[in-house]
């Protein structure tokens, strides 16, 4: 399957959602106040945010002010206009910049079930293939399963991996996993952290624990510090990512399962509150289902497919 088509299922729920929408405008053949309504519904309704919303619909109501014709096709490029703008800077390419034969180091962060070790063992394998060496750290110890899952993914995907006992200190394992990951002459440590809720600071300080240890192998580490968070959680996972933001200094995103939800428009939400690259989405189970986030290829998945067969 190509990376297109893996948008287009990955973000298939997410379209549904607009899809009623252009269809009332397409079917009256013009824009009138009921048709936007459902439009504003459905764009809330996938979760986009109460702002992205009103800027979109503002920007379409005053189109409509100029040209009383506007058909489907002319939303649904107005609502593309507006989310592109708005998406901005959010694509960014993983670039290593391995200095003194030292690993980097990649942090995954976020709460439990937010797939940050399943992410951990996709993101090591799209690397692997990219011909670099990645060795993975499961430092959730907290979770008696997260190291077991973590192994098997190293062992499916045939990665290097440092692991410790259940409820052995988490930032003893990011330090071995530093130093064999220099011995080695790895690229890139990935460090699965535990999940934790963001308003228990006791775990937070585990983090900043972990950043200090990792900082005396090597005071840039960590290098990257991502926040792996479920797209289904859609915009309540704003207030989690500004608090990991302010204890840990997040440097990007992660945004997986979006394709089991409807609500692929917080991706857009997340984005323009915490202006921080999207790395990578989730769209599926196989490891081939991470991929790099680009914006024209998830515009194309969740916006203008529903109109131009609506107008055909």
């Amino acid at each position: 399957m190509g990376i297109f088509s893996k948008f287009q299922k990955g973000f298939q729920k997410g379209a549904s959602v607009l899809q009623g929408a252009f269809a009332s405008i397409s079917g009256k053949g013009r824009l009138d106040e009921d048709s936007l309504l459902n439009l504003e519904e459905a764009f809330y309704g996938s979760d986009f945010g109460v702002e992205t919303t009103e800027d979109i619909l503002s920007s379409i109501r005053e189109a409509h002010k100029n040209d009383k014709a506007l058909r489907a096709e002319g939303v649904g490029e107005i609502a593309r206009s507006v989310l592109k703008n708005i998406l901005t800077g959010s694509e960014r390419e993983f670039v290593l910049k391995k200095v003194n034969n030292s690993p980097e180091v990649l942090c995954l962060i976020g709460v439990n079930g937010s797939g940050k070790t399943t992410t951990s063992g996709k993101s090591g394998y799209r690397l692997k293939a990219s011909g670099r060496k990645v060795i993975l750290g499961a430092c959730d110890t907290f979770r008696a399963a997260a190291t077991e899952q973590l192994k098997a993914w190293a062992n499916r995907l045939e990665l290097e991996i440092v692991s410790g006992h259940h409820g052995s200190d988490s930032a003893a394992v990011a330090f071995d996993a530093y130093s064999a990951g220099e011995s080695r002459d790895c690229d890139l440590v990935i460090i699965d952290t535990a999940g934790r809720l963001h308003v228990k600071e006791g775990l937070m300080d585990e983090l900043a624990k972990m950043k200090r240890v990792l900082g005396k192998r090597d005071e840039r580490a960590p290098h990257h510090s991502w926040l792996v968070i479920d797209g289904s959680t859609g915009t309540n996972g704003i207030e989690q990512a500004r608090v990991f933001h302010e204890k840990f200094g997040l440097t990007g995103l992660v945004v997986t399962k979006l394709d089991g939800t409807a609500k692929g428009g917080a991706l857009v939400a997340i984005y323009r509150e915490l202006k921080l690259p999207i790395y990578f989405i989730g769209l599926g189970e196989s490891p081939d289902d991470l991929q790099p986030f680009n914006v024209d290829q998830y515009l194309d998945s969740i916006l203008p497919k529903v109109e131009l067969e609506m107008s055909n």
